[in-house]
């Protein structure tokens, strides 16, 4: 069986983070609609952890309400970071054990299948004058700048540098650099001052995100810096990835992973295993907390009501977190102060002179804020440069 043959009684769901901006909202439906153009009679929705609407509760409850009894969701990510591992799963699963005879299954994120590969290096070429790749050489002059969201984990860094490696090779450009826009590094202004420093007189910059929004616009906004102080270069910007067509074919790929049961990849276990049996062992800690959100009638739009939502796993319990730079307790019986609503794993490097400290003056995210140190902060704000970009979550 696959999504072609799927009964009445099955329906599928694209979990996806959420943001702020309403683009990435409106593009992230453009996955369901996309799915639902190969497959008319798909069932399928697509719902947000947090900022955006609908909520992954509201999606599954359409679904339920349409007489589905067995959903398969799939992560709406290109890396499997914390969202995917710990936060989607952690949703789906309460959500399953309070509704009796539905059965939630879970596939892969995107990662690097072949057709995401695909639908990155035809943006690459599009931006670059190309309908198709050039011949041997053609772009040895030429410099690959690969930008990746970043994330506290480790494995999740490493995919996006192997992707640039893969592109570069497969369209043979001269050289190629990754930098990242999140919480590692070298962060994006930092790694294009440092790419300049090669030489190159070419270089194509390409984001690899799904969806626009105020990364994008902060990414694109160190390219206009870097490429006016820098005139003798030429830049081109790559579009990011959206709903291309490559993307729309691997979500049907792992669509059908996950009804076959295969979601898991080289023997590993899949997302799902990994999470039950982590928890089971006392190993999820889940602080995410999503914002709920309630149309609002009179004028159409979502408005943000944050709540706590109860998660599988250590629903009841007391702990105070101290990240080497800052501490604060959680009482999860149940009140939080967190109207920001999400926060970010520690990371060791937080510190790093090319990573997240070079963007302290750019108001980053309050979550990453709170664990530099404040001699950190102090050394950062002093220095007073002035780099385009807008906070990435409201201060708490």
């Amino acid at each position: 069986m696959n999504i072609n043959d799927l009964p009445e009684d099955a329906g599928i769901i694209i979990c996806g983070h959420g943001s702020r901006a309403k683009i990435s909202e409106e593009e992230f439906s453009l996955l369901a609609t996309g799915l639902r153009a190969r497959v008319p009679s798909l069932k399928v929705e697509y719902g947000f952890l947090e900022y955006s609407a609908p909520n992954i509760h509201m999606a599954l409850d359409r679904l339920v309400a349409q007489g589905v009894k067995k959903i398969y969701a799939v992560p709406g990510m290109l890396f499997a970071a914390t969202h995917a591992q710990n936060d989607i799963p952690s949703v789906l699963t309460t959500y399953q054990q309070k509704h009796e005879g539905l059965e939630i299954e879970y596939g892969r994120e995107l990662g690097l299948h072949d057709e995401m590969i695909s639908a990155f290096q035809m943006r690459i070429l599009n931006a670059l004058g190309y309908e198709h790749a050039p011949e041997v050489g053609e772009l040895y002059d030429t410099m690959l700048v690969v930008v990746g969201r970043g994330t506290s984990v480790t494995s999740a860094n490493a995919e996006v540098a192997k992707l640039t490696r893969t592109v570069c090779e497969n369209l043979g450009f001269g050289w190629a650099e990754t930098v990242y826009s999140g919480v590692t590094y070298p962060s994006v202004g930092r790694g294009l001052e440092m790419a300049l420093k090669l030489g190159y007189k070419k270089i194509v910059v390409a984001p690899y995100f799904l969806f626009g929004g105020r990364l994008i616009d902060r990414i694109m906004g160190y390219v206009d810096k870097v490429a006016s102080e820098n005139p003798e270069v030429t830049f081109a910007r790559a579009d990011y990835l959206r709903d291309q067509t490559h993307v729309i074919n691997t979500f049907m790929e792992r669509i059908n992973e996950t009804i076959l049961g295969q979601s898991a990849q080289g023997g590993q276990l899949s997302l799902m295993e990994d999470f039950t049996q982590r928890l089971a062992r006392g190993e999820v800690d889940v602080h995410h907390h999503h914002a709920e959100f309630q149309p609002e009638a009179e004028h159409g739009h979502a408005e943000v009501e944050p709540v706590e939502i109860e998660h599988a796993g250590n629903e009841h319990h007391d702990h105070s977190h101290s990240h080497g730079t800052h501490s604060h307790d959680h009482s999860h019986g149940h009140s939080h102060d967190h109207s920001h609503g999400h926060s970010h794993a520690p990371y060791k490097h937080i510190g790093h002179p090319n990573g997240p400290r070079t963007m302290i003056n750019e108001n980053i995210c309050c979550c990453f804020m709170r664990q530099f140190p404040q001699h950190i902060i102090d050394e950062e704000k002093a220095v007073k440069i002035e780099l385009p970009g807008t906070p990435a979550c409201k201060k708490s």
